[in-house]
């Protein structure tokens, strides 16, 4: 029996990354970028006001706000023009208001000496102008405005390249792209960005009493399960999924429908032919496309799995066990790693965390559990704690309901048996569901 680490390491070589392709950076997000982008324009482009207020000499307003002098007589006030000038009062400086510029505005505006121009947040700013007062520290004012705090050279203003200079480095290659990214590429003009793509997947079912779900099942028939629930969890882990559906058992037709995805995909899920006449019958019309093997791997469930790369470009392709829980968990642990890899995360695994039990957790010897639970967290100490859904794995390890209503995944050691209430353990998140 070979342990889950050493199954990893075989499957995990496999993973490739599609080759990169470039895209709108609006079908880019989640994907690593395959490229430095170098901004070739400065943002923002033009020197503008960061903030609603009005635009000024900074030098016009310096006084405004600091207490007038007891001699008003000998008060060197700079040309300033004070208004409601009261000795040992906050002076406040009074200008008149020469123009309103709003943002897209294409006219320059020129400032003469003590003047202000109302701007708005992202407006071009008025030539000779070096600073804006904020709108909060005027009288707001139409005609001449009243401005109680004086601002420095610079202040409230985005000036050409502060944010991104010719040159620099927007994105940078091996950079996951989210929101942010998008925007600045958006903000640089770039239209498109090379990206390493979702690996394309491909899912097939097998089994001679499915029917699909838009059809009534006959005795002894039940729902294809599997290729909706695998292809589901494949587009969690980011892969573009294509959901093939139900495949006949006829061996020429079955090794048809299986070449025909190897052409188009980087990973192959086969659901429902682990064991007995249905491997069988896949391994040997797939045989003259590469090496299959069933193997049994020391985990539970899913211990019965296989692998092998087939075709001309050796698409890793895993046969999955009939049972819904049992392929949803093997997906879990041995498949979402290679898709993860494929495109480029740095941490392939889902994060976990040491949780303490509130009740007994029963595991199969020999074998590293993967059962199903419900993690959650004490408000007043901050502990996780964790609860298995399920009274054993012998029991109820195949309810798919239980499996539903899991936001964990609790990890036994083969060498753990049981487990007491209070015991620690690790837990690794499921898709958080929202």
């Amino acid at each position: 029996m070979r342990s889950v680490e050493d199954h990893l390491t075989l499957v995990t070589a496999a993973a490739v990354a599609p080759r990169p392709v470039r895209v709108a950076i609006s079908e880019a997000q989640g994907l690593m970028c395959a490229e430095e982008v170098v901004v070739e324009r400065p943002m923002p482009g033009f020197d503008q006001a960061a903030i609603d207020g009005y635009a000024v000499r900074a030098v016009d307003v310096a006084l405004a706000g600091q207490l007038a002098p007891g001699d008003l007589d000998d008060f060197d006030h700079g040309g300033a023009e004070f208004v409601d000038l009261e000795a040992g009062e906050p002076l406040i400086v009074g200008l008149p208001v020469v123009g309103d510029v709003s943002p897209g505005a294409r006219t320059p505006t020129r400032l003469q000496p003590r003047q202000a121009v109302r701007v708005e947040t992202g407006a071009p700013m008025p030539t000779l102008a070096d600073a804006v007062v904020p709108l909060r520290w005027t009288d707001g004012g139409e005609q001449r405005v009243k401005i109680g705090h004086g601002v420095g050279s610079g202040d409230y203003i985005r000036r050409v390249g502060d944010d991104v200079a010719p040159g620099d480095v927007a994105v940078r290659a091996g950079a996951i792209i989210g929101p942010a990214q998008v925007g600045l590429l958006a903000a640089v003009g770039q239209a498109r960005v090379l990206v390493h793509p979702r690996p394309r997947m491909s899912v097939i079912s097998i089994g001679n009493e499915l029917v699909d779900i838009d059809r009534d099942p006959g005795p002894g028939q039940v729902f294809d399960v599997n290729s909706y629930a695998i292809a589901a969890a494949g587009r969690d882990a980011g892969a573009d999924v294509n959901r093939v559906g139900i495949a006949e058992r006829d061996i020429s037709r079955m090794r048809e429908v299986v070449e025909a995805q190897l052409i188009r995909s980087e990973v192959v899920v086969i659901t429902g032919a682990v064991g007995g006449s249905a491997s069988r019958a896949v391994i040997g019309a797939l045989s003259d496309l590469g090496d299959l093997e069933v193997a049994r791997i020391a985990m539970h469930p899913g211990s019965v799995q296989g692998f092998g790369r087939l075709g001309r470009d050796e698409v890793p392709t895993f046969l999955l066990p009939a049972n819904p829980v049992s392929a949803l968990v093997a997906f879990e642990v041995i498949v979402r790693p290679l898709i993860r890899i494929a495109l480029g995360k740095r941490q392939p695994m889902r994060r976990t965390v040491r949780a303490r039990t509130i009740g007994p957790i029963v595991s199969v010897a020999g074998r590293k559990g993967y059962l199903r639970g419900q993690l959650m967290r004490d408000e007043r100490s901050g502990e996780y704690l964790v609860q298995v859904l399920g009274a054993s794995p012998t029991g109820s390890s195949h309810l798919l309901a239980e499996l539903a209503d899991a936001n964990c995944l609790i990890i036994v050691e083969p060498e753990v048996e049981e487990l007491g209430t209070g015991d620690e353990v690790e837990v690794a998140f499921l898709a958080q569901r929202g």
